[in-house]
């Protein structure tokens, strides 16, 4: 599936996802990642929905966003409450979705100029 907004450029604009990988800009990523409005973490843990643990989230409590998008693969799994709930506490907002929906929606809130963090799952 390509991506493609025409009116908005970032090097951090998500150009396609698929079984290859996560496409931000010109490179193709075949692991998990995070992307947030500044930058890209290439070395996030879990590849997998059934590998998050609650530390795997700690690290989104120090990164300025208003919210987190979880891409969970290619179909939708919630993860344990108990994972998100110190973000939601500290006011930051959490989605779940499958991470196509995730790159959808990473891409239209960075074109709006808000601090989003999207933590994409690829299996």
């Amino acid at each position: 599936m390509h991506f493609v907004q025409e009116d908005f450029s970032s090097e951090l604009l998500i150009r396609g996802y698929g079984d290859s990988g996560i496409r931000v800009g010109a490179e193709t990523y075949r692991n998990s990642l995070i992307l947030t409005h500044e930058r890209i973490i290439t070395d996030w843990r879990p590849q997998r929905h059934d590998e998050l643990t609650a530390s795997d989230f700690e690290c989104f409590g120090s990164m300025q966003a208003d919210i987190l998008l979880l891409g969970t693969g290619p179909v939708l799994k919630f993860p344990s409450p108990a994972f998100t709930a110190p973000l939601l506490a500290a006011g930051v907002g959490v989605e779940i979705m499958d991470t196509a929906a995730a790159c959808r929606t990473f891409n239209i809130l960075l074109a709006e100029g808000r601090p989003v963090i999207a933590a994409l799952l690829l299996g």
